[in-house]
């Protein structure tokens, strides 16, 4: 039940739903339909209004640069050519330029044919006849080909196929043409230059005679173009090689002596025999031997004294003796050997050295000569492939290079007129009048920035709802308790109840920002339900300035409020009876023009305390809170506030200064109620009203009666009507 109190709804992001799309759709209906049978309709009348056309499409086959056959200087990849992303667009912009176009146009006599047509006769300008021609003329490449399609479109279908065709040829005469001019053009240069290379070769081979002789240079092939080197490059890689080998080898022979210097003689004993073979010192050594076995022989069997031993070590002594000379001599020869091996090395790069000298110098002797040979070369070579291009284009000249544009399919008549596509059209039509209706629709529902939904009042107002009201809803007092719409007042007077803090607040004015929003009908149709309940309840119009509440109840407006405020009657003389029972009504009277601020004199207040120590409830129909200053002096006085808000009709910048006019002179502000809610549109509300309805009052009549009660019952039971009789007049 706390819900209901006087508390500020949290502030709640606004999203949009589908069912939110949907409802604005249903609720701009009109809108929608509207503009899309205008749009329908237009779109209809234009498509067959528009004159018919016939299509007629020639295609054709289009090649790049080139001969049917190649030429002869051109290999056999000169054929294809590679892909050019920029080709058939360039062949579009020829195709529509005016070298083409003016050959159809004079083909065809078009400046005076189109001129009796279009022209009242007269002949039209070529210029003219061309943007004609452009405009009813479309270029399509053929995906992933060499095709193009010229389509041309005109009434008579006839014409159409021969404009394609005529296009068609005249760009196929504007390639072969061209592609003469180019190749006669490209002839001539290639003349001119054979001319002029002739000469060249003429000047440089008088040039080279005159070096060759001058020079003195011995030229026996015609073919070289430098002098034979003394030595060959074969010859150089070998005396590298043998300079190579001959210095690895004095360089070991070198190692190996200056190691064999470090030896005493009893170790180059040793080592000699193994790094030369010297039958001399190997037979010396042999010999040594021999005698040294001897002589340990003899020191076994003879003394030290003995002629044998002496004898033997005699022949010792001249063997050491022979055998260090011949080492000395082998030495030498070693050393003889190294030095033979350094001298031949040296002498052999002395050779070579001097044979690239002399070759060096005698290549910068005849360089001039050497120079200007390899330069007439090159300008023969040149004079050559020249002669050729120029045999090989005299032969493509005189050959057809038709294949240049080929035309495939030559255009036909139609049969049936293709522009306007009426099917087409009118379903564009259908589906363009559809969005624009539909956009047209959510653009005013952007601008419309009134109330649309329970959520806007929450977000805006940081005010609880406390009642939906439906459209079209009557006086409840005409329509009887068991009134379709009796249930959303009653769902409107729990929450009222609920929301007071206290239960001696019982004096409740209702007011609106503006205007016709309904006020004055909730109004009586609450005072209506809450007599419903069998409590006297006492409904004042205190809207002095345009009352209605007597009209509604049809009663008179002769004597009322201001009557007693101006202390002419008193309270019982201005109180009415009603035909709803419980339920008293305070007419407006008839306000002077002297008493315009009579609502908040002291008289008005005590009768507020004298009526609510009568009645259970007292409810004050106001004036527009922002019209004048009668509804704020009201708010300030009453117990309870409660704001009716029309749905869609004021802008919510408007009804919130109604709210904030209310709190700023102290009134206690209790809720919201949406008023005038199309139920049949928006089924968000439907949960308000119309679920309760259909719930309750679609059962028969025992049910209801189980549920509400007897007749005679005690007033009030479950909150329905009872039998409660009419009240008196005090």
């Amino acid at each position: 039940m706390d819900s209901f109190k006087n508390q500020p709804a949290p502030q709640q992001e606004a999203k949009l739903h589908f069912l939110d799309y949907w409802r604005i759709i249903r609720i701009r209906k009109a809108i929608i339909i509207t503009v899309f049978l205008i749009t329908a309709i237009i779109a209809t009348a234009v498509t067959f209004i528009l004159p018919e056309s016939y299509a007629s499409t020639c295609r054709i086959k289009v090649e790049g640069e080139g001969a049917d056959i190649p030429s002869m200087s051109s290999g056999p990849s000169s054929v294809m050519s590679p892909y050019d992303p920029f080709f058939i667009q360039t062949t579009f912009e020829i195709i529509q330029s005016q070298v083409v176009l003016s050959n159809v146009i004079n083909q065809l006599n078009l400046n005076v044919e189109w001129g009796k047509k279009y022209n009242n006769g007269e002949t039209l300008k070529s210029t003219e006849t061309m943007e004609v021609l452009k405009r009813r003329m479309v270029l399509q490449p053929v995906r992933n080909t060499k095709l193009i399609s010229i389509t041309v479109y005109s009434e008579d279908k006839y014409e159409a196929a021969k404009l394609a065709n005529t296009i068609a040829t005249a760009y196929q005469d504007y390639r072969l043409s061209s592609r003469k001019e180019l190749t006669v053009g490209g002839l001539n240069v290639l003349e001119e230059q054979f001319k002029d290379s002739e000469a060249s070769i003429e000047k440089s081979q008088t040039n080279v005679d005159y070096l060759r002789g001058k020079l003195g240079i011995v030229d026996n092939d015609p073919n070289e173009m430098m002098p034979t080197p003394t030595l060959s490059q074969q010859m150089v890689q070998t005396y590298d090689q043998q300079m190579i080998d001959g210095e690895r080898t004095y360089k070991m022979l070198q190692t190996q002596l200056d190691e064999l210097k470090g030896y005493d003689n009893e170790k180059l004993r040793d080592v000699l025999p193994t790094i030369t073979s010297d039958e001399q010192l190997s037979d010396l050594l042999g010999k040594l031997n021999v005698a040294q076995q001897t002589y340990a022989t003899y020191t076994n069997d003879y003394s030290a004294a003995d002629l044998h031993i002496t004898r033997v070590q005699s022949t010792i002594t001249e063997l050491k003796h022979e055998i260090d000379l011949r080492v000395i001599g082998i030495m030498r020869a070693l050393e003889s050997e190294v030095k033979s091996k350094q001298a031949a090395v040296e002498a052999l790069k002395a050779s070579v050295e001097e044979a690239k000298l002399s070759d060096q110098q005698e290549q910068e002797r005849g360089q001039p000569y050497w120079d200007e040979k390899r330069h007439l070369e090159n300008l023969e070579e040149f004079n050559k492939q020249l002669a050729a291009k120029i045999e090989a284009t005299k032969i493509d000249l005189s050959i057809p290079a038709s294949s240049l544009v080929t035309i495939t399919d030559f255009g036909q008549p139609g049969d049936v007129p293709v522009k306007p596509n009426k099917t087409l059209n009118i379903g564009l039509g259908l589906i363009f009048g559809l969005i624009m209706g539909v956009g047209l629709a959510f653009f005013i529902e952007y601008l419309d920035t009134s109330v649309k939904t329970i959520d806007d009042v929450e977000r805006a107002f940081q005010a609880p709802v406390l009642g939906v009201i439906p459209q079209n809803v009557g006086i409840l007092a005409d329509e009887g308790p068991e009134s379709k719409h009796a249930e959303a007042y009653r769902v409107l007077r729990t929450n009222i109840l609920f929301s007071r803090k206290d239960d001696k607040l019982n004096s409740i004015v209702v007011v609106s920002a503006g205007a016709g929003e309904g006020k004055s009908t909730t109004t009586l149709n609450l005072a209506t339900v809450f007599a419903q309940t069998g409590q006297r309840i006492l409904l004042v119009d205190s809207d002095l300035r345009r009352p209605t509440l007597h009209k509604l109840l049809r009663v008179g407006n002769n004597i009322g409020l201001t009557n007693y405020l101006l202390k002419q009657n008193t309270i019982a003389e201005v109180v009415q009876t009603t035909n709803v029972p419980n339920l008293d009504f305070m007419a407006s009277g008839k306000l002077p023009n002297s008493s315009m601020g009579i609502l908040g004199s002291g008289q008005m207040k005590e009768m507020v305390s004298e009526l609510k120590q009568r009645y259970d409830y007292i409810f004050f129909d106001s004036p527009p809170i922002l019209g004048v200053s009668d509804a704020s002096i009201l708010a300030s006085e009453m117990d309870l506030v409660v704001q009716i808000i029309q749905y869609r009709r004021y802008p919510q910048p408007m009804n919130i200064r109604a709210k904030q006019m209310i709190e700023k002179v102290g009134g206690n502000f209790v809720g919201i109620v949406l008023n005038n809610i199309n139920m049949s549109q928006d089924e968000s509300y439907y949960y308000y009203s119309g679920y309760y309805h259909d719930y309750y009052y679609s059962r028969n009549e025992k049910e209801q009666e189980a549920e509400v009660g007897k007749p005679g019952d005690k007033p009030g039971v479950k909150g329905e009507p009872g039998t409660a009789g009419i009240k008196q007049k005090y």
